[in-house]
């Protein structure tokens, strides 16, 4: 009989056990604090290192030369399509960027997460493990100057300009994270392409996902779960797209704009393609999807299981795509490996594609279904009709349409560090004048008005608070700087308390009018002002937020930020089908806000008032102390339950009902990990550093949109 295996040395566990049984397996429905807790400095190998400052001085023009040079030197490990790896970069920094949705703003290209799960192993990025192995001698050279996250984005538009695409090029300065995000919500399933992501109709996707089934970027070609119906097909492509922020011009100048370049692979059955990187032995060495069709590549690559070209000219800018989609008709047919395609009916010779391997043999080109749905789609034909009248005006709406695509997340053109884009502004980039920093005179004049203005302390912390809490971090939207929160939709969000900025926001404009101080600054230094009055103690104040135009902002996406639910000031606006607390640890999160951040700031707003509930206040003096922690730690009452977002607190020993509490308020009493955290400000000797603490996150939140002070 042979040994069996050993078990580890060191803590008595196999390979597929290593922790043992863990906090998480006893109590799954415990909240987990993990999410604040992410990217510690401590995971990042190169420590302090300012990403930011050292990118300005990379040779930009030598690494776009070294990348064209990569372009057309095909290796035989994985071999360039048609001598020339463009459309194949093209792809990787599509699905880089294109994991960014609207809701919540996170995903996207700014972090350089492509490389890490669960990203690098979704089936929609089958085989872009070889695109980014080959761009490594790149990263290679140019080391701590080039992020991975910027590289992936500069290899695409290299390739657009090489193969004659127009592009309105690149900015940098994405900084790279070094492990898997946390924080974002891909959907439930459990298997790769699940969709249990709907109500009762396709545009019934759950928030705030975007892509229609479990590792997808956008929408299956296919079809709607396979099936191969243009249509139903548009309805997808259209709802995605909305969600990542696109209308429909972008949507169709995209997918028009990308399917110029280059062909799927589906040449052989599925079942000879290996697991993805991931799931792939440690002999792999990060690669997946490995093929034991024929010789596996080139021509007998299979990923998508889709096979051939959209265009004549697969490494040529053109009107191709547009010309056969709209000239011929087309037949609904498979692909060699079973997959739904449509090919051309009656081609003409001159309109066949090459063959990959440079044989010299012809193919023939084909369509997906979300293809087709361009022509079959009454709003995207009508579109596509004008575009192939107007070739100009189509690249033109490519190029704005990708770089927006590639951008959107880096928020505001202040955050461009260096690169080669157009001296250009978009609506998009949520543009605000740039602020002019306050004098001393103007600042002494501004806060005498406030404390003459007839407003209470809790006006001017909650609406600062309104203000400034619209900021994600995700995307680097929303924020104070602009005063939004006097524009549409900001000024009626139910959250915000229109009718408290109906009586507050009229008083601010009139103090910036008279003291020269922009209404943005004003809305902040009001909580500052509120803040020490409360306090007795300095607030620190930094002045020279702009105000933005009603004209310079894009309603619908900023729609997104709406808050549902806000903790800090007690507001939830219905039962959802997560818990409150939970939806304030990812609110916290996009605030870039630590667990104890978190916990002061909750206790500091409760004692001074703050609660649109009107529960979790507990004491009558206003005064910014650590009382909250106190009273919320006492054993002299016993908490009941009478509601799902509701409590009361009942005297021990006369059973007098004497506060009232949501869940937000409790769970600082409750969880374990936060509970020692306001036994820490609950102490007699930490009243003080609850103080500091608290005006240290406060400002935190309200400088988080200022990256002019970075």
């Amino acid at each position: 009989m042979a040994d069996a295996p050993e078990k580890c040395p060191y803590h008595g566990a196999t390979t597929t056990q290593t922790t043992g049984t863990q906090n998480k397996d006893w109590w799954p429905n415990a909240l987990n604090l993990d999410i604040l807790r992410q990217h510690d400095t401590k995971s990042n190998p190169l420590g302090d290192f300012d990403y930011r400052k050292a990118v300005k001085t990379l040779n930009f023009a030598a690494v776009k030369t070294d990348i064209r040079a990569v372009l057309r030197d095909s290796q035989e490990w994985w071999p360039a399509d048609y001598g020339h790896y463009g459309p194949f970069f093209i792809r990787m920094t599509w699905h880089a960027a294109g994991t960014y949705r609207v809701g919540d703003g996170r995903g996207g290209a700014s972090t350089g997460a492509q490389r890490f799960a669960p990203l690098n192993s979704w089936p929609d990025n089958g085989n872009l493990d070889k695109a980014r192995r080959l761009l490594w001698p790149i990263k290679q050279k140019y080391g701590n100057k080039l992020s991975w996250a910027d590289l992936l984005v500069i290899a695409g538009n290299v390739a657009i300009e090489d193969m004659g695409g127009p592009n309105h090029g690149t900015a940098l300065g994405r900084v790279d994270i070094w492990h898997p995000e946390k924080d974002i919500y891909w959907g439930s399933e459990d298997t790769w392409l699940g969709d249990k992501r709907y109500g009762s109709s396709r545009q019934d996707l759950e928030n705030p996902l975007a892509a229609v089934q479990m590792g997808l970027i956008y929408v299956n070609p296919e079809g709607p779960n396979g099936n191969p119906d243009p249509l139903l097909s548009a309805q997808d492509v259209r709802e995605t797209f909305k969600r990542m922020a696109m209308n429909d011009e972008e949507t169709f100048a995209l997918v028009a704009g990308g399917h110029t370049f280059g062909k799927a692979h589906g040449n052989g059955p599925a079942t000879s393609v290996g697991p993805e990187p991931e799931g792939a032995g440690i002999e792999a060495q990060g690669l997946g999807w490995l093929s034991s069709h024929k010789s596996g590549v080139g021509v007998d690559a299979i990923t998508s299981g889709i096979e051939g070209p959209w265009t004549a000219n697969p490494t040529q800018w053109d009107m191709g795509y547009l010309e056969l989609l709209y000239n011929y008709e087309w037949k609904l047919t498979k692909s060699p490996a079973g997959a739904h395609i449509w090919h051309p009916i009656d081609i003409a010779e001159g309109d066949k594609a090459p063959e990959v391997d440079g044989s010299g043999k012809k193919v023939m080109p084909m369509m997906t279904t979300a293809d087709m749905a361009l022509k079959f789609d009454p709003i995207y034909r009508a579109i596509g009709e004008r575009f192939v009248k107007d070739p100009a005006a189509f690249g033109e709406a490519f190029a704005r349409a990708w770089f927006k695509l590639l951008h959107r997340d880096i928020g505001p053109k202040s955050n461009y560090v260096s690169g080669d884009f157009k001296d250009a502004s978009y609506t998009w980039q949520d543009p605000i004048p740039a602020g002019k920093t306050p004098s001393a005179d103007q600042l002494s004049k501004a806060t005498a008005a406030l404390k003459a203005s007839g407003l209470t302390n809790a006006q001017m912390v909650e609406a600062a608070w309104a203000s400034a809490a619209t900021f994600r971090g995700s995307d680097n939207r929303g924020g104070a700087n602009g005063a939004r929160i006097r524009l549409a939709p900001q000024r009626g969000w139910a959250v915000n308390n229109p009718a408290l900025l109906d009586n507050v926001l009229p008083i601010y404009e009139k103090i910036a009018a008279d003291t020269g101080v922009s209404v943005a600054d004003v809305i902040v230094l009001a909580g500052a002002v509120a803040i020490e009055a409360n306090s007795g103690t300095k607030v620190p104040f930094t002045g020279g937020r702009g105000d933005a135009t009603q004209a310079a902002t894009d309603a619908d996406s900023f729609a997104y930020l709406e808050l549902r639910a806000d903790a800090f000031r007690n507001y939830l606006e219905k039962e959802f089908a997560v818990s409150p607390e939970e939806m304030m640890l990812d609110k916290a999160q996009l605030l870039g806000l630590t667990p104890v951040e978190l916990t002061v700031l909750i206790g500091g707003m409760r004692a001074m008032g703050i609660s649109r509930s009107g529960e979790g206040v507990w004491n009558t003096t206003g005064k910014l102390d650590n009382s909250w922690f106190k009273t919320l730690l006492s054993m002299d009452v016993k908490w009941h339950t009478t509601g799902h977002n509701s409590y009361v607190a009942k005297n021990r020993k006369t059973g007098a009902t004497v506060r009232t509490a949501t869940r937000i308020d409790l769970v600082f009493g409750s969880n374990s990990e936060l509970r020692a955290i306001a036994e820490v400000y609950a102490q007699d000797d930490n009243h003080d550093k609850f103080v500091h603490d608290f005006i240290a996150a406060w400002n935190k939140v309200m400088n988080a949109d200022r990256y002019d002070l970075r």
